[in-house]
Formats: structure tokens, sequence, C-alpha cells
């Protein structure tokens, strides 16, 4: 699947695969999002709680200003999708069936007058790069 920009996954259940290239061209956008916003919240959807994890460590070893806490704590059986607020640190993790796979964020902002926007399904290995 060719997908050249971020609001081509706006409409798919899971993650596509990705190019090298395609990750640099969707990762300059998502940046451009990203540091424009005060802060994001990201959900993950996986098969196992420790590969939502592990996702979202990726991102907070890819920007060290994404931080997150209790992370050794997160347990839920099964398929998983797990919600990060980087504004707060908080960590969440539930099971859920029924759900694709991949990583969504949501780009916030302070002032009310500014709509969020949310990118994705990413790959759960799309910040491993």
């Amino acid at each position: 699947m060719e997908i050249n920009s971020l609001v081509e996954l706006n409409s798919l259940r899971t993650a596509p695969e990705l190019s090298n290239r395609q990750i640099k061209k969707l990762l300059k956008e998502l940046e451009a999002n990203i540091f424009d916003a005060d802060w994001i919240t990201i959900g993950i959807m996986a098969p196992f709680d420790n590969k939502a994890v592990e996702a979202l460590r990726s991102i907070s070893k890819k920007y060290s200003s994404i931080k997150f806490s209790n992370l050794d704590s997160l347990h839920a059986d099964g398929s998983v999708f797990l919600k990060g607020n980087q504004k707060t640190g908080n960590v969440f993790v539930r099971s859920e069936d029924g759900l694709g796979e991949g990583i969504l964020i949501t780009c916030q902002y302070d002032e009310n007058a500014q709509e969020s926007n949310t990118f994705g399904p990413l790959p759960l290995d799309f910040f491993h790069n």
C-alpha cells in the first residue's frame, strides 16, 4: 500500500506495512505537528500489553520531552488498548478485543481555538528508526 501523507492513514483500521522511505516522509510530517502541539496523547492498539509498552517506550526514547511513569506496573490480558498522556505522564492499559494494531498520536493544544488532530494508525515499530 502506498501511503504518502498522514491523512491517508485516517481511514485504516490497522497500521499498514511501510517502507523506510514512507516512514521517513511520514515522520517528517508527523514531527511538524508534534512540535507545534502543546502536548500529545498516544493510543496504542496491540496484541499484547508488552508490545504496547514497547511501542510507547520507543516514542519516549526518540523524543526526550515525552515521558511516562509506572510503565512496569501496566498489565492487561490479550489484545490491549494503551493510552498515554504527555501532559500528565499517566498511562493506562485495558484489554480490548476487536481492535486493529497501531499507534495513534493526537496533538493537543492549550488554546480551545485550536482543534486537536489524530494521526495514525502507525506501525508499532514506527519510532524504532
